[in-house]
């Protein structure tokens, strides 16, 4: 499995920060996550927004990997350009889903490139850019997908109806999955910012509330609740 992230205004951790930059979480989160699945990752580092290096990287990874994730990018901003590049170099399977955090993810298949044989391709996930975002999109749809290439059972996410000691109110019209912690009076505590960039709530957090399209919590409601244990196995 290769790795990549893209733009111009990641850092690595050992690089020091300058106007307008930010450290690069996605590649070290998603390495932690791959590491507990058995298998080779090949880590590309962090690609200019650029589509001649995005698409040399893409190439490159592709002559190497049977799945290739990158994070950042698909997006819709101007210097979003793996949709783009996706298109031209195989098929892009789908792009943007309904829910939050992880809409605009991405997922497509690569031609294949010269050293491999015409009939292995290489799989892409685009993730999102946003951390919480790409930590939840691989636990929900990469992490299986990995799971059923390496020819493992995949089985539902296990969940458990919960009290909610919370409230929210703000109904989305798309699929949600909060960030909460189970508290010793046996409910669930939600992080109070469940901004997709606040990756703290990811670490703070023991689950995730699986809150469908529409629906608004209030204290004392039973949710849908899927530990991370489940998800991290």
């Amino acid at each position: 499995v290769a790795i990549l992230s893209s733009g111009d205004e990641l850092r690595s951790l050992d690089q020091p920060l300058d106007a307008g930059s930010i450290y690069d979480s996605n590649r070290y989160s998603l390495t932690g996550l791959l590491n507990r699945l058995n298998l080779e990752i090949i880590d590309c580092g962090i690609v200019r927004d650029d589509p001649a290096s995005l698409k040399q990287a893409f190439i490159e990874a592709a002559s190497k990997a049977d799945v290739l994730i990158s994070s950042g990018g698909v997006s819709v901003g101007e210097a979003d350009f793996t949709k783009q590049i996706m298109q031209e170099l195989g098929d892009v399977g789908f792009w943007k889903i309904a829910m939050r955090p992880g809409r605009p993810m991405a997922f497509g298949v690569l031609k294949p490139v010269s050293g491999k044989s015409p009939a292995r391709k290489t799989l892409f996930f685009g993730l999102p850019g946003n951390p919480v975002s790409s930590f939840v999109t691989f636990l929900l749809f990469v992490r299986p997908f990995i799971l059923k290439l390496q020819g493992r059972k995949v089985i539902p996410n296990p969940s458990y109806m919960m009290r909610a000691d919370f409230d929210w109110l703000k109904a989305d019209r798309r699929n949600e999955f909060l960030r909460v912690k189970l508290n010793q009076q046996g409910g669930l505590d939600l992080f109070p910012n469940q901004s997709s960039g606040v990756l703290t709530s990811a670490s703070w957090g023991d689950g995730l509330v699986d809150c469908p399209s529409g629906q608004a919590i209030k204290a004392g409601d039973l949710v849908k609740y899927i530990p991370f244990s489940a998800l991290l196995t």
